[in-house]
């Protein structure tokens, strides 16, 4: 989980191996980096998140055909229609009850803040190409439609399923070919309605904070990681509370997002200890305040 992912993938891909991604900071962080050295050593990166899965099979065909845009869907997660005053008090044991997928502890706190899709968006623009203006992001709390992608005649192609990770993963090892992994078909009577709204950046304001990484480039989405995983951290060791998490983060980006990115590997590591350091220092003077007060 998490930043750890990165050195094995440039590993894995230095032997001219193909990567089934599911690691989705990997491109967050070195989203530049990964994807020229998968082009110099021919690997390909096969993504395994439900969503970027769910593009790459709509995509499977029309990779020379212009994609309008991509929509990503979300759940929302367990927070979703709740009001800020209630995000104030979130516990940890609430943040890591997902409404539909079961989930380690650190994707179940970005799932609740929004800023999993938040990784996610930026890693869908490396992986596919797209700039911010290209990407939507839609609440769409069934979790059936896991994405889709709108092409230039109107047309827009959905992937759909149960929400089991076990088809993205065996898609993602055997492909082009498609085998059994074990999931139940859909029942489309039984999923009843689908839900699609435009999501809450207010409440929600991680995946503001990371479109706006997305946008600045350079070293803000390295910053925008590194920085969410000291706060979820925090947050999980019930150093601060669930709010305090993008402010960690906005914190991060205004301290390093005017950087440039190290384009090595031993840069990349140096600059993302130094927003962790910087990070810890700022949950230590929230910590301080709160004591105070």
């Amino acid at each position: 989980v998490g930043y750890s992912g990165l050195l094995p993938t440039i590993k894995a891909i230095e032997s001219g191996k193909d990567i089934a991604l599911e690691n989705k900071e990997t491109l967050v962080v070195a989203g530049e980096l990964v994807t020229k050295m998968a082009k110099e050593h021919k690997s390909n990166i096969l993504p395994v998140d439900s969503e970027h899965s769910a593009i790459f099979q709509c995509l499977m065909g029309e990779f020379h055909n212009p994609i309008e845009k991509i929509i990503l869907t979300a759940s929302g997660g367990p927070f979703r229609g709740k009001d800020i005053d209630f995000l104030k008090n979130v516990t940890r044991e609430q943040a890591l009850k997902h409404p539909n997928w079961d989930m380690g502890a650190k994707i179940s706190v970005d799932s609740a803040t929004m800023m999993n899709k938040g990784l996610e968006l930026i890693e869908a623009a490396w992986l596919f190409g797209l700039p911010l203006e290209r990407i939507q992001v839609l609440i769409h709390p069934q979790s059936v439609v896991h994405s889709m992608v709108r092409t230039v005649d109107g047309a827009v192609l959905a992937q759909l399923g149960e929400p089991d990770m076990r088809t993205p993963i065996v898609y993602g090892m055997s492909w082009p070919q498609r085998l059994d992994g074990g999931v139940k078909p859909l029942d489309l009577v039984q999923a009843g309605p689908l839900e699609f709204r435009e999501p809450d950046l207010q409440r929600f304001p991680c995946l503001g904070l990371a479109m706006q990484a997305l946008r600045h480039g350079g070293a803000a989405p390295l910053a925008l990681n590194a920085s969410n995983e000291v706060a979820v951290a925090g947050f999980l060791d019930g150093e601060i509370g669930f709010t305090d998490i993008s402010s960690v983060i906005e914190d991060a980006l205004e301290r390093h997002a005017h950087q440039s990115l190290p384009a090595d590997v031993d840069g990349l590591i140096q600059r993302d200890q130094q927003v962790r350091a910087t990070s810890r220092e700022f949950i230590l003077q929230l910590c301080g305040r709160r004591h105070h007060a």
